[in-house]
């Protein structure tokens, strides 16, 4: 497994956290400098708390960090980019947005709803949009036209569903791929714009 040790590795819940069982607690456990964003309260998140958590979690370290989202927690980096400082927006070197929740479809559960509107400015780091054509949370239409405009690149899973436990992706090694795929991307970026 390919890492550096230069970079640390923020993984970012979703509504309700990441259970043992889920790929997002495999990977903290086996990527080298991975911690995690903890929130106060999981099942009813609000918007500006989890904001707040994750840029607290970001300011912390000066190190260059990769994010890594899933469902909920790809709303809330792009609602964290959307208002940052410049100086903390510098510290992410990428960000892998893996199924993003759609909290402004109809049925969309009432927790999530001040989540809305999302945000759809360019993100100022590289990311990758990893969606699934039968996803509950966001249509693969949804997660593409969300990847347009956060300036990510997308690619859509076939039958994946929500990529996580329900979906049979306890461990997702094959998501380490576009892990280190966007890593390299993000790397390549940094050296051409020093």
């Amino acid at each position: 497994m390919r890492q550096t040790t230069d970079v640390r590795y923020l993984i970012v819940p979703g509504w309700h956290g990441s259970p043992a069982e889920h790929w997002q607690t495999h990977w903290q456990q086996v990527l080298a400098n991975c911690t995690r964003v903890e929130q106060s309260d999981w099942a009813l998140p609000e918007r500006k708390a989890w904001v707040e958590q994750l840029e607290q979690q970001i300011a912390a370290d000066p190190r260059p960090v990769m994010l890594i989202a899933h469902s909920l927690g790809c709303v809330t980096v792009a609602h964290w980019a959307a208002q940052a400082s410049a100086a903390l927006l510098s510290r992410v070197r990428g960000a892998l947005l893996v199924a993003p929740a759609d909290v402004e479809r109809r049925d969309c559960p009432a927790p999530l709803r001040n989540f809305a509107p999302l945000p759809s400015s360019n993100l100022p780091f590289a990311s990758l949009l990893i969606g699934s054509s039968n996803d509950h949370a966001a249509t693969a239409q949804r997660a593409r036209a969300f990847a347009q405009a956060w300036g990510s690149g997308a690619v859509i899973l076939p039958n994946a569903g929500h990529i996580n436990v329900q979906s049979g992706h306890q461990r997702w090694e094959q998501g380490f791929a576009w892990l280190y795929q966007l890593q390299a991307h993000a790397d390549n970026h940094s050296q051409r714009s020093a």
